[in-house]
């Protein structure tokens, strides 16, 4: 049972990937305004920046490791011997 609940926090398709760096972005998004309005100017601005540039680096990251996981997948049907 806990392990079908565990599945749903598995992100298996680019699609699922999207849809959380989507909510990763949107999030990042409303962070950054904070900052903007509690750091005017440069600072705030530069904060603004870390907070969506943190989103690009997660999202390839998740997108990278989707792609690595589907190309191991085919390798790990090989290595399991028919019963």
């Amino acid at each position: 049972m806990l392990g079908k609940i565990a599945r749903l926090f598995v992100i298996k398709t680019r699609i699922e990937a999207y849809m959380v760096i989507f909510a990763l972005a949107t999030g990042a998004i409303q962070r950054g305004q904070a900052y903007l309005g509690q750091y005017p100017g440069f600072g705030g601005k530069l904060l603004f920046l870390a907070c969506t540039g943190s989103v690009f680096m997660a999202g390839a990251k998740i997108l990278d490791c989707i792609k690595h996981e589907a190309a191991q997948e085919p390798a790990a049907m090989q290595a399991v011997p028919a019963e």
